[in-house]
């Protein structure tokens, strides 16, 4: 073959692969971007919860076409880096600097979104996490400190008390969760009228808990999980501490026993929330 007619072929074959490329689909634009802050010090279960939650949003923002970015540098929670930020999520807990405060409130209140889990609502004085910021705790949140918990990591049926929500339209009325650490808190949501209980402890849950503690084992009572203020663009999981081996009966060393992000209802009405609250905000 001449060297003519190979760099013929040679063109005519760049210019067939050019012509795909031009043609192939372009991946769409993300239409949000969520950061998302932890710590990842507090507790075994927090930490496994974190590093499966690292793995798992981004994965669907991938397939939900959105921007899931995460940091455990809480110095990036300022106006600068705020205004490129639509949704805000806390993993596992909540800012302590004043000004890292500051700037998180002055987001919300000019119409910003955040989604927490778990032990981001988590505040008791006396602890490692005082009850130092109203604003957060009884303003936005509304729940107040924290008051008590069940134990072992057990899963509860909960139920679906708002289904016109747009994070929890489709989901059945009930639905076991994954297993995990269940919070009761120091305020009355129910009282509150910014608050909107979206998800609860159904009582067909009780006894929920195995202690060894009694006060860990819930006989009863109202108990909301999943809620909204409308005041803000906000929305609140009770859900993210996942069981771990603490007494190591499976391992030598501290394992993940069960998993958050693995309940295909619950992790809908995580994702549902999360593109509710990137959506543009209606006016």
């Amino acid at each position: 073959m001449s060297a003519r007619v190979v760099r013929a072929a040679v063109g005519g074959a760049t210019f067939a692969l050019a012509a795909c490329a031009a043609h192939r689909p372009r991946a769409p634009e993300p239409t949000f971007r969520a950061m998302a802050f932890f710590t990842a010090k507090q507790d075994p279960a927090h930490i496994s919860f974190v590093r499966e939650a690292v793995r798992w949003f981004p994965a669907m923002a991938a397939q939900h076409h959105f921007r899931f970015d995460t940091t455990s540098d809480w110095r990036k929670l300022n106006a600068d880096s705020l205004a490129a930020v639509d949704v805000v999520v806390f993993l596992d807990t909540r800012p302590e600097d004043p000004a890292q405060r500051a700037a998180f409130r002055a987001y919300m209140e000019r119409g910003g979104a955040w989604m927490g889990f778990h032990f981001a609502a988590f505040a008791l004085t006396p602890s490692a996490v005082p009850a130092n910021w109203s604003w957060y705790h009884d303003t936005l949140l509304g729940a107040g400190q924290y008051r008590s918990n069940t134990w072992r990591p057990t899963s509860a049926v909960l139920r679906v008390e708002d289904r016109d929500h747009p994070a929890t339209r489709g989901l059945p009325a009930r639905f076991p969760s994954a297993p995990n650490e269940w919070y009761r808190w120091e305020k009355d949501l129910r009282q509150n009228p910014d608050i909107r209980v979206l998800l609860s402890i159904d009582s067909s849950s009780f006894p929920l808990g195995t202690g060894p503690k009694p006060s860990e084992i819930w006989h009863g009572g109202d108990y909301p999980v999943v809620w909204t203020n409308t005041k803000y663009r906000m929305l609140y999981f009770n859900m993210g501490h996942n069981d771990m081996d603490y007494e190591h009966r499976v391992a030598d060393t501290t394992s993940t026993l069960s998993y958050t992000l693995t309940n295909a209802v619950q992790n809908r009405l995580i994702v549902e929330g999360l593109l509710w609250l990137g959506r543009p905000r209606q006016r």
